[in-house]
């Protein structure tokens, strides 16, 4: 049987997808060939040596700022946003099922905030922290910023998620005796739990990498994102690709282990 020709158009999209591929992954692995360089490596090619010396100073102290205590900070933040974003979009989710007094002006100031620009809304959070004669703190402020960013996205996909949810599981099982909170957390739940992992996922990531709406919040520390930044603007190494590589294996690392669970979950809705 003869091979099917492929047309013109055909061609012109596949050399267009793989531009699309070389935009999105060639300055990621410029600096991932950057980071392995020497301990006289520069910033720009050509790389000078091979070794794993700048990944290795990621962990250690730098002329000016430190990677591994703003990385800590930026863990921490992004778990602590992605619990609360996980839980009160849930919640929200749940509560918008039905129509209730007030619910298209909560929608409208909910999704607001991803209208006005980041820089105001850090800005407007530290303002009211000094009124109220709060410090601003990476734990406090920051984290007020940061949902601020995740909350909107999170509450979006869980009313799309809600939208499309068939009731007939709940209502079938109130009709055996199950309570509200017994239907929740074997029915729907279950039903739910792999876009929860998914919005959970996208809660760290947004905060992970946030930087404009921590810039004027974040008190005496800094968090990853302004700990780079801190850097660029004064002394730079090749440490700095060295921890851009580290990054994106960690991100792709969160990644696998998302996919793997919504598989396991995936399996278990299936039996």
């Amino acid at each position: 049987m003869a091979e099917k020709k492929r047309s013109l158009s055909y061609y012109l999209l596949a050399g267009f997808f793989g531009l699309f591929v070389l935009f999105l992954y060639g300055p990621m692995s410029a600096i991932f060939l950057l980071s392995l360089q020497g301990p006289e490596g520069q910033l720009t090619f050509p790389m000078r040596g091979f070794s794993l010396h700048w990944l290795k100073a990621v962990f250690e102290p730098q002329r000016v700022g430190n990677f591994v205590d703003g990385f800590g900070r930026s863990l921490w933040l992004g778990l602590i946003v992605m619990l609360i974003t996980v839980v009160f979009s849930v919640m929200a989710g749940l509560a918008f099922r039905r129509k209730f007094f007030g619910s298209n002006l909560i929608f409208y100031l909910t999704i607001s905030s991803l209208i006005v620009p980041s820089i105001l809304v850090s800005l407007g959070i530290g303002i009211l922290f000094s009124i109220v004669g709060l410090d601003n703190q990476w734990y406090s402020s920051a984290l007020a910023g940061h949902l601020t960013w995740t909350l909107p996205f999170a509450f979006l996909i869980m009313l799309g998620i809600f939208g499309r949810f068939n009731p007939a599981y709940e209502e079938a099982a109130r009709d055996l005796g199950a309570s509200d909170t017994t239907t929740f957390w074997q029915i729907v739940f279950p039903l739910i739990a792999s876009s929860v992992i998914g919005v959970g996922l996208l809660g760290f990531t947004l905060s992970y990498d946030e930087f404009t709406r921590t810039s004027l919040i974040s008190g005496e520390t800094n968090t990853l994102p302004l700990e780079i930044f801190g850097m660029t603007t004064n002394v730079t190494s090749p440490a700095l690709y060295a921890l851009g590589t580290l990054t994106t294996l960690f991100s792709f690392a969160l990644i696998a282990i998302a996919l793997v669970a919504i598989n396991s979950l995936s399996r278990q809705q299936t039996r």
